[in-house]
């Protein structure tokens, strides 16, 4: 398909002109845009651009959550050969300064009072930012700093615009082709610096054409638009796919009614990262441990019987009839509610993406009917490698070669790509492209896995963490930290050993689920450190290592990587604190830096060992948070003769 995001846009428009194209809740109600509206109002902002100076061949940042205004924002850039560079809306000034610079922004579009203030502030040791586009005038009122502007005023002013420059904005529409680029995507910067992603038009829309003709996505489809837009896996299913699909992408009145709004939107088609599965499966767990015990008891036993048929079913699979109808009971009883609680009743496809997703906690979804598949991809190739088509779904793999993409494995057994969706390079970065696409123009992915007999590649790990214990077993370091996640009283886990005659673990519990089980074991606490250091909690969690070692000891070559020791930490790994990606990736090398103390400890035998913390609070201040921190032995279990053999 050779065409352009706006292009494609303007085809729904004509087309289905009546049909709904976004919706966002605001105050309660759902606001909707037809795509005839939608493509007017691109077609304004666009024109409210150019009367401000934007040029062709220009970058616009976005600082925004899931905002109608924000997609139209990117068509809107795009339509007059501009390129967005979407920023995460969680960081900070300083954090966005760098990025800003790099791409030499003189407009932004901001969502709100709190983006625009991190963007003034930037300014003040950048001044190439001219224009500032608000949506939300709350609390801007009295703003009088130069270049300030809304996004009600920029459509006002664009429309004026167009009708005294007719054809303009059309030429300019004309002349962008596939292979320009359709936007910059900045890496987490998990080892250095992020850089600029440029991915074209013609790789996203051939990645989304693959995706939506595999899952037979279509305009009766409904999607939540809930992830960072700066995130590759948004751009993917918010962007790309919904003017391929023209499907319905429906924006959340704000992050903390993400839930509320799920149940009521029920989408049919859904995308989250493994970390917000986790958190559901925590809920469910809380819910759960407060019920009555008779509900309980029903519950575990329906759920031994989901995991026992669940996926069969849901694959097609031969199941007995007695087996089948106890299923049947146990999804009016049990499995409906649950999917309706969780927002997840008239889900058809959900896909996870982003990081490694644990076996056990992909085998619960799909044990109570949710179809939950597995994407693999990273921001080099529009977050499309590998797709799980139905029926052909293994827990331990992240499916088969996508439509238009070759997969082959290189001698260091690293993942290589080539294909519809692999960069056009970093942005002003020539070094480092031609470090990632090899002679032969494969992507070096970085990630270290095998290809099976049928085509399914199983991700190991990161190439660059895969290493070796002293006595030479393989450790897979992300592998351990999912076993462990998957307890909904272990929030982050990070696990060390390459090199190490054993493996030890820095372990963040999970403060709701674990308050909440104090407070029913009626455990006195008072804030997050102190809960952290109780002896009861540290029991908890021990009893939770233990069962992950029980099974690594029963895997073929992952015996000796159980989890020797572990600390619990005494605050939580934070994206503001450097110790997480702004997509909640682990910055294993930072943390082992920053408490190379509590390394050090765990491995020389200690007790406990005092610790003092740097923090950043949300208001950019800095304080420190210190403990003296318990160090526990954990249950080794002697390898099985199936790990053995």
């Amino acid at each position: 398909m050779t065409t352009t995001f706006p292009h494609l846009l303007l085809r729904h428009a004509a087309e289905r002109p009546q049909a709904t194209a976004l919706r966002e809740k605001e105050y309660g109600i759902w606001q909707t845009w037809t795509w005839q509206a939608a493509a007017a109002e691109v077609r304004h902002m666009a024109c409210g651009l150019l009367s401000l100076g934007f040029q062709r061949g220009q970058n616009l940042a976005l600082i925004s959550d899931n905002r109608p205004h924000v997609y139209m924002g990117f068509l809107a850039v795009q339509s007059v050969g501009g390129v967005p560079i979407p920023l995460y809306q969680d960081a900070v000034a300083t954090e966005m300064t760098f990025v800003i610079q790099d791409a030499d922004i003189h407009f932004a579009f901001a969502e709100n009072q709190e983006q625009v203030d991190k963007l003034l502030e930037v300014r003040e040791t950048v001044p190439g930012i001219h224009h500032i586009i608000y949506d939300d005038p709350r609390g801007l009122r009295h703003y009088d700093q130069p270049g300030l502007i809304s996004t009600a005023d920029l459509v006002a002013r664009g429309a004026e615009w167009d009708k005294a420059n007719p054809g303009v904005w059309e030429a300019l529409l004309d002349s962008i082709t596939p292979e320009d680029v359709a936007v910059i995507l900045y890496t987490s910067g998990t080892t250095g610096k992020p850089k600029g992603v440029c991915l074209t038009h013609g790789s996203f829309i051939a990645s989304a054409q693959g995706g939506v003709d595999v899952d037979r996505l279509s305009p009766q489809d409904n999607v939540i638009s809930y992830l960072p837009p700066a995130w590759v896996g948004d751009y993917l299913f918010s962007v790309a796919q919904w003017l391929v699909a023209g499907f319905t992408i429906n924006c959340p009145e704000s992050a903390g009614t993400v839930s509320i709004d799920l149940r009521e939107i029920g989408p049919t088609y859904y995308f989250a990262p493994p970390r917000v599965f986790e958190a559901m499966l925590t809920s469910v767990s809380i819910r759960m441990e407060d019920a009555a015990r008779p509900k309980r008891w029903l519950f575990d036993r329906c759920m031994q019987l989901a995991r026992r048929v669940g996926s069969d079913i849901l694959d097609g699979k031969p199941v007995g009839a007695l087996d089948r109808l106890k299923y049947q009971l146990a999804d009016l009883a049990i499995y409906g509610p649950l999917r309706n609680v969780l927002g997840l009743s008239r889900i058809r496809v959900a896909y996870t993406a982003g990081a490694a997703i644990g076996p056990d906690l992909f085998r619960f979804f799909r044990s109570i009917g949710i179809n939950l598949k597995q994407l693999y991809g990273q921001t080099e190739t529009c977050a499309y490698v590998c797709l799980q088509r139905d029926g052909q779904v293994e827990l331990a793999s992240v499916g088969q070669a996508a439509p238009g993409i070759e997969l082959k494995i290189a001698d260091s057994g690293e993942v290589l790509v080539k294909g519809v969706s692999v960069l056009k390079e970093y942005y002003k970065r020539p070094d480092a492209t031609a470090e990632v696409i090899d002679e032969n123009g494969y992507f070096r992915t970085g990630d270290a896995g095998l290809i099976d007999a049928s085509g399914q590649l199983r991700i190991i790990d990161r190439a660059k963490d895969v290493g070796k214990t002293a006595s030479g077993a393989m450790f897979a370091p992300n592998y351990i930290e999912n076993k462990l996640k998957f307890f909904p009283h272990i929030k982050e886990a990070v696990c060390f050993g390459n090199g190490r005659e054993t493996v030890c673990a820095f372990i963040n519990i999970d403060y709701e689920a674990v308050g909440n089980w104090a407070e029913r074991q009626g455990i006195p606490y008072g804030g997050y450190v102190d809960l952290a250091s109780k002896p009861q909690v540290l029991q908890l969690i021990a009893e939770c290592v233990g069962k992950v070692n029980a099974d690594l000891a029963s895997e073929p070559g992952m015996a000796d990587t159980q989890v020797a020791r572990f600390l619990v930490l005494h605050k939580e790994l934070d994206p503001d604190d450097d110790e997480l990606t702004r997509t909640r990736k682990v910055r294993r090398g930072f943390i082992a830096d920053k408490y190379g103390v509590l390394v050090d400890a765990l491995y020389a035998g200690r007790a406990e060992q005092f610790i003092e913390t740097q923090v950043k609070f949300e208001d950019g201040r800095t304080g420190s948070v210190s403990a003296t921190l318990k160090l526990v032995d954990a249950t080794i279990h002697p390898a099985s003769a199936r790990a053995a053999a």
